[in-house]
Parts: C-alpha cells; structure tokens; sequence
C-alpha cells in the first residue's frame, strides 16, 4: 500500500452510492424497469438492493420506520444523448422537474441537466456534457 500526502490526497472516484428509500421493491422496479439499471442482487434479510452503474455500484437502503424523513446526494446520471435519454425515460413515466435544459457554457463544451425524482422523493438528474 503506498502512501499518500495529505497535500495530494484527493477522493477521486465512487464505489458505492447508499440511496434510502421507502419500499425496497418499488425501488427495485423503479431503478431497473423504467430507468433501465443493471440489477445485481437484492440483500438478505430484505432492505437492500444493489445495481452496476458501469463498475459504480448502487445500493437502495430501506431504512428503519425511526428513519423515514431522510435526506439524500444528489446522483447525476452522465448520458450522451440528454434529450434522447429525457425522452425515452418520458415514456417510462418519469416525470421531470425541469426540461434538458443548458446550466453552463465552459471553453470547450455546454454543461445541460434535467431533474426528476424517484418514488422516495429522491432528487436525481441526467447531465451531459456537449462538445463544441
């Protein structure tokens, strides 16, 4: 294991993203039939399931009853097509707060974004990154 300096330490990349939700079956069908994830397994005993979100896992957590008003991170969903993606999900019957809209111009490509929420409440948004 080599060590880092606090100077250059730095978190650069996700293993796992912990989502709490209400009813861990409505979830799981959520995330895997309208938003199309890749499911990997549901935890024994009940509460928890786990998707690949290309090598990033998410886990959907059914916390106890004492834990119902939670908060939860943003998670932004990278595509390269947001309007093709917006509209697909559309059909599912996500319902969007906000149309693809532009949230940046940097040097070299536009920064777009559109928010939606899971049946827990949980905000979520789809980003893409256009070159110019």
């Amino acid at each position: 294991m080599s060590e880092t300096s606090s100077a250059t330490f730095g978190l650069a990349r996700i293993g796992q993203i912990a989502v709490p939700v209400s009813d861990i079956e409505r979830a799981i069908a959520f995330y895997r039939d309208v938003l199309g994830m890749r499911f990997l397994f549901q935890a024994t005993p009940p509460g928890l399931g786990f998707f690949d979100l290309d090598g990033v896992r998410l886990m959907l957590d059914a916390p106890a009853k004492s834990q119902a008003q939670h908060f939860s991170s943003v998670i932004y969903y990278k595509v390269a097509d947001l309007e093709a993606a917006f509209t697909t999900l559309s059909t599912r019957g996500v319902q969007f707060e906000t149309k693809p809209h532009l949230l940046a111009k940097m040097p070299d490509h536009e920064l777009w974004m559109a928010f939606f929420r899971d049946p827990d409440d949980n905000v979520l948004a789809l980003m893409s990154e256009v070159g110019k």
